[in-house]
């Protein structure tokens, strides 16, 4: 798939993962053969926790947008499997403000209004759920339903003005249905087939267009979640 470049200055919060090992210090003599296992025993600790920390630090890097092409992988309409609300309604009510005020302790680059008006246009959509089951995709909009059935169309891996990249996995629609856009492009921060927790979607009728909006991003949670769940959730990541 080819690589588009695209100019957007994007924010990022990366998180530290930090890892520990506590220490037992015994008074009791222990035999050589006790001794031997503890000490694989350890050892087998040590490797188990490296490995980890290093699969979490490569896990951070791709999520904040830094990977080789190469890393990339076909993903399928399964991968965004369920039931998902739209979060721009808890944008709206406040119920993320506290979102917006952790921002700022992690990057004082904006304030919290400011981050709240920059992601009032990022999340804005009118479009309060959306249900995909297999391959067909149901959109919501004002308690209206429309459902349609999608296809892979690939996807496209976007470079980024600040230096790290993005990819967009891509569906077309199979045939004109009513109220149902021509195509979707998720977006998840993962780069490989992955059960999303989250995404954010971008869908209209010309595939080239779309790809280069980088303004616009609804996203969406399961619907099962509260306004203060999904709260919790942006400040974990």
């Amino acid at each position: 798939m080819k690589s588009t470049t695209v100019k957007w200055v994007s924010i990022l919060t990366v998180s530290s993962i930090l890892v520990g090992c506590q220490a037992v210090d015994s008074k009791e003599e222990i035999t050589s053969s006790e001794a031997l296992t503890t000490t694989q025993d350890v050892d087998s600790h040590s490797h188990e926790s490296e490995h980890n920390h290093a699969h979490d630090e490569e896990t951070e890097k791709i999520h904040a947008g830094y990977f080789e092409d190469s890393q990339v992988h076909e993903r399928s309409l399964s991968d965004w499997e369920g039931d998902w609300q739209s979060v721009y309604p808890y944008l709206l009510d406040g119920t993320l403000d506290e979102v917006f005020a952790h921002k700022v302790q992690q990057n004082e680059a904006m304030t919290a209004q400011e981050y709240k008006s920059y992601y009032d246009v990022g999340y804005k959509t009118d479009t309060e759920r959306i249900v995909i089951q297999g391959n067909t995709v149901t959109f919501f909009n004002n308690g209206e339903a429309n459902t349609g059935e999608y296809q892979s169309d690939g996807y496209e891996i976007l470079t980024y003005e600040a230096g790290n990249k993005g990819v967009r996995y891509i569906f077309k629609l199979v045939e004109p249905t009513k109220g149902i856009p021509q195509y979707i492009q998720f977006s998840d921060h993962s780069i490989s087939p992955n059960d999303a927790d989250h995404y954010h979607l971008y869908w209209g009728d010309d595939r080239k267009d779309l790809v280069e909006e980088v303004i616009n991003w609804p996203t969406f949670y399961p619907s099962e979640l509260d306004g203060h769940a999904i709260a919790h959730e942006m400040m974990a990541h």
